[in-house]
């Protein structure tokens, strides 16, 4: 994919973690990216205030979507029903309602890189909203890539990555459990932000792929 002075990229969670990564490396090739997340105000889980903001963009090139949802771990029969609906609203139905107002205003030869996780397509006891919001993502990914194309939709998966999202851990906790689940991994280590923002610019930049995943996990779904 070109880029050039009139190339928008609008990254939505693009202030920390992965989407402040995907929007460094965009901010090096021409053009302008636009960033918006909670912190700048944007509630996805609004549809009205998605479709205000696309309004207020006018045309765009691509758009990336990293911006999450806290998910209720647990077992099936415990989790609590409307915190797993509420994240459901924020990490599906968000990512659908900024990709639907978003290829609206989308030039030809567009680009929408959604982000789901390993989880999706791994089973783990007590994780089951994660599982089934990611899951629930990447197959209505493929519906879109069809029914939007030639706008090309694609999701990048990420495997655990040490961003700002564990801050709120103790600091030995949290890298024990950093050092435990890197010892698992084919690649002995976790993933980087930068690591994983190379996935949503193959996505972006190769024109022909579009209904696809890309597994940046080090290894997860194959251990």
């Amino acid at each position: 994919m070109t880029f050039n002075d009139n190339t928008v990229s609008v990254v939505i969670g693009g202030t920390s973690g992965i989407g402040a990564a995907v929007a460094s490396a965009l901010s090096q090739r021409p053009g302008r990216v636009e960033i918006a997340s909670r912190a700048t105000g944007l509630d996805i889980a609004d549809a009205a205030s998605v479709a205000a903001y696309f309004r207020k963009l006018g045309p765009i090139d691509h758009l990336i979507v990293t911006a999450g949802s806290a998910a209720p771990g647990g077992a099936v029969a415990d989790v609590d029903l409307d915190a797993a609906k509420a994240a459901f609203d924020v990490k599906f139905w968000g990512s659908l309602v900024l990709a639907r107002e978003a290829a609206k205003i989308m030039r030809l030869g567009g680009t929408i890189t959604l982000t789901s996780g390993f989880l999706a397509r791994r089973t783990v006891p007590g994780t089951f909203v994660k599982t089934a919001m990611n899951a629930a993502l990447e197959a209505t990914a493929k519906v879109l890539a069809k029914e939007l194309a030639p706008l090309r939709v694609n999701v990048v998966s990420p495997g655990l990555t040490q961003t700002e999202a564990y801050a709120g851990m103790a600091g030995e906790a949290r890298d024990a459990m950093f050092d435990r689940a890197a010892s698992t991994l084919p690649a002995r280590r976790l993933g980087r932000p930068e690591d994983i923002a190379s996935g949503y610019l193959f996505a972006i930049d190769n024109p022909f792929v579009t209904g696809s995943v890309v597994d940046i996990d080090g290894g997860a779904l194959i251990n």
